[in-house]
C-alpha cells in the first residue's frame, strides 16, 4: 500500500526537502528567469506573489493526497535550484507522475535532474511499489522530450489537444514512461551516470 506523505529524499548531491512557504525566498532567488516557464501551461512565474501562489496551490495539492511536492537543492552550495514533485498520484493503480519539475537554467542539463528523477523514481518503485511512473511534456519542448529520454524513459505518445497553454495555445503532450519492470535498467543507467559526475 502506498503511504503517501511529505518525505526528504536524501542524494549525494542533491536534496529533495518538502516543499514548504519557508522555501519562498530562495525559489524566488532564482526562478525569475523567462526561460525557465517558457513551456509551463501557466503564465511565467515573476514576482515573489506568483511564487507564494504557486507554493500555495502545491501544498492545496498535497494536502488533498494528490501531490508530494519538493524544493530541490543542490547540496553543495546549500542553495535551492528549483522545483519537482509526485503528482497525480492514484494509490488504487499504483501510479504516480513526476512533473512540474522546474531548475535555474544555471543547473540544467546537469547531475541535478539526473539525481532528482533517481531519487524519485526509487521512492516510487522501492517504497511505494508503484507498478508505473509517468513522465509528460509539451510536444514542442524538445530539450525536456531529450531529458526525459535520457533517464530512460519510454516515450509513449502524443495526446493531442491535451490541454490549454496561458497564451491560448492548444498544447500536444507526449506521455513517456517507466514500468516496474524495466526500473532495474534504468536505475543501473542513472546511478552509472551519477557515477561519471564530475561533483564528488
Amino acid at each position: 500500500m502506498m503511504h503517501v506523505e511529505p518525505v526528504t529524499l536524501e542524494g549525494r548531491l542533491v536534496r529533495l526537502e518538502p516543499l514548504t512557504l519557508a522555501h519562498l525566498e530562495p525559489l524566488c532567488a532564482v526562478a525569475f528567469d523567462e526561460r525557465i516557464w517558457r513551456w509551463n501551461p501557466q503564465p511565467p512565474i515573476s514576482t515573489p506573489a506568483a511564487m507564494q501562489a504557486y507554493i500555495e496551490l502545491a501544498l492545496a495539492q498535497q494536502a488533498r493526497g494528490e501531490s508530494v511536492p519538493f524544493a530541490t537543492i543542490e547540496r553543495a552550495s546549500g542553495q535551492a535550484v528549483g522545483s519537482t514533485r509526485f503528482a497525480n498520484i492514484d494509490v488504487a493503480n499504483r501510479r504516480v507522475e513526476i512533473g512540474y519539475t522546474w531548475i535555474t537554467p544555471r543547473w540544467q542539463r546537469t547531475y541535478v535532474n539526473t539525481e532528482a528523477k533517481y531519487l524519485m523514481f526509487r521512492h516510487a518503485f522501492e517504497t511505494w511499489g508503484c507498478i508505473r511512473v509517468e513522465l509528460k511534456t509539451d510536444s514542442l519542448n524538445e530539450r525536456s522530450r531529450n531529458a526525459i529520454r535520457r533517464v530512460g524513459a519510454t516515450e509513449e505518445g502524443i495526446l493531442r489537444n491535451h490541454m490549454f497553454v496561458w497564451d491560448g495555445r492548444y498544447r500536444h503532450s507526449v506521455y513517456f514512461s517507466v514500468i516496474e519492470s524495466e526500473w532495474p535498467v534504468v536505475k543501473k543507467g542513472l546511478e552509472e551516470k551519477l557515477a561519471g559526475s564530475e561533483a564528488q
